[in-house]
């Protein structure tokens, strides 16, 4: 159709785009659209708007064909983006073309060829736009669907009633508890319900719900077949408009594998006690030789002596007494250190790092001295930081025993360990260093795994170092490291100054 009427009129049109567009969004159904959308008059009119009717007057000054245009392209993404209905967009789109015959009224030239020419523009133009609306809908409802379908696969889902009784589950739901949908809607939540999971817990969770507030815990579920999985679950209420409970939703992260982990730790870690516990009792016995034999000296001493001289002396028998009280009493202070040492530490204490070593050292003195080993100490610091003594001591004890069951299985004649400690920018750092020829390359990156041992006499648990850089670097926040030096195996510990 050829508008021959509009091109006379067009530049009056373009003159007064202003008010053609308050026209049009004066309208009250429009308001009324604008504002239950939450759309902005203003960034409507600057960025839509005005574009959109620049375009119909280049359409009839023949500079754009009808279909060709960005803005209005652009104006559908924001509809769709704001939940505008088909039914609200055709309120919309009419609305403008009563606001240009609004304008034909003002400039008094109304009549059938004018307005048979702007509602052919309008209907071409909306039949265009319409058809690009619905096609973009469909494609958000396409995508909701497949987004549906993903959220169903893969995340587990439930929706239960006030009563606890399951109303909706996912696919994911169903395949982690090996129930089909049918066995579980209508049931009680109760059917994936663990016995390990204390009353308390449950308790908990429904008070939480029934306030009002979200519940997000970790709860081991039983599955059709009795086993069990871990779950992260976060539930939120659901209310009717008048603010009654009317039933709670249920998202789950499957953690069956992080609590197995976390299983097996703990079963390392008490591995690891009772290994220790072994290794300091076996240094007790090392403590203890020397002064047993001293009492065995002691008590030799009162036949002998009788023999000798016929008769036990008050002074020798008070001699004897008195060694045998000193040597009991050093042998009692072992046992409180050694007690001392597995005690759980509750606190981190502030203390300086060399009375850490020299408590290490004297656990290890008499085990040091009899294999003929010379520890040198090189202190480049007094600072005093914060740690789990008892732990530290701990791995300390077992850096240094680890160096002196390889000096020994190497037979190395002058046998030494070097201990140094220093500062750096944020971190205290220890250095053992043995010479002992060092870590192969093949297994140095392997020393700190679970169960992996180096010791020729398979007396090694395998666990000592995987300790050591458990209690650094997860307990301490430290950092666990080795490294050859030119005299053999170095291992550095770093450990936070604040």
């Amino acid at each position: 159709m050829r508008l021959f009427i509009l091109k006379n009129y067009i530049n009056e049109y373009k003159k007064n785009r202003i008010l053609i567009i308050k026209y049009w969004i004066s309208d009250k159904k429009i308001l009324t659209i604008l504002k239950s959308h939450e759309i902005n008059r203003e960034t409507f009119v600057k960025k839509y708007a005005l574009g959109v009717l620049d375009y119909y007057i280049d359409v009839v000054n023949d500079k754009k064909k009808l279909g060709d245009c960005s803005v209005i392209d652009e104006l559908i993404l924001y509809f769709k983006d704001k939940n505008i209905t088909t039914s609200e967009l055709f309120i919309i789109c009419t609305g403008f073309k009563n606001a240009l015959l609004e304008y034909t009224y003002d400039l008094k030239i109304t009549n059938l060829q004018i307005e048979k020419e702007i509602n052919y523009i309008f209907e071409s133009n909306f039949s265009g736009v319409l058809e690009k609306y619905s096609k973009s809908v469909l494609d958000v409802e396409n995508e909701l669907s497949k987004s549906s379908k993903i959220v169903d696969k893969y995340v587990i889902m439930s929706s239960t009633d006030k009563e606890g009784m399951i109303t909706s589950v996912s696919k994911a739901f169903c395949k982690i508890t090996g129930y089909l949908e049918s066995e579980l809607i209508g049931k009680s939540h109760n059917i994936i319900r663990h016995p390990d999971i204390s009353n308390d817990i449950y308790k908990n969770l429904w008070d939480t719900v029934l306030r009002g507030e979200t519940w997000r815990g970790e709860l081991k579920n039983k599955r059709k077949d009795g086993s069990s999985y871990w779950v992260d679950v976060i539930i939120t209420p659901n209310y009717d408009s008048f603010g009654n409970f009317i039933s709670f939703d249920a998202i789950r992260q499957d953690i069956t594998s992080k609590k197995n982990l976390e299983e097996q730790q703990s079963i390392l870690v008490e591995q690891s006690k009772s290994a220790a516990m072994g290794e300091m009792i076996s240094m007790i016995a090392h403590q203890w030789r020397q002064p047993l034999q001293a009492v065995s000296i002691l008590i030799q001493k009162l036949p002998l002596n009788k023999v000798l001289e016929g008769d036990i002396s008050d002074e020798l028998l008070d001699q004897v007494v008195d060694g045998i009280g000193k040597q009991l009493e050093y042998m009692s202070k072992t046992i409180d250190d050694f007690r001392d040492f597995f005690l759980p530490d509750k606190q981190k204490e502030k203390v300086a790092i060399i009375e850490v070593i020299n408590k290490s050292l004297d656990f290890l003195s008499f085990m040091t001295k009899t294999d003929s080993i010379t520890i040198s100490v090189d202190s480049k610091t007094d600072i005093e930081i914060m740690v789990h003594v008892n732990e530290l001591v701990q791995v300390l004890i077992n850096l240094v025993k680890n160096a002196r069951d390889v000096l020994l299985e190497r037979k190395i004649v002058k046998r030494k360990i070097f201990i140094k400690f220093y500062e750096e920018e944020k971190y205290l750092i220890i250095e053992i260093e043995d010479n002992a020829g060092g870590i192969p390359a093949d297994i140095i990156n392997k020393i700190f795994e679970p169960y992996f041992s180096t010791k020729s006499n398979k007396n090694g648990t395998g666990l000592g170092l995987y300790m050591c850089k458990t209690i650094v670097e997860k307990h301490s926040e430290g950092k666990l490291s080795v490294s050859n030096s030119e005299n053999g195996a170095v291992f550095k510990i770093e450990l936070p100054k604040s």
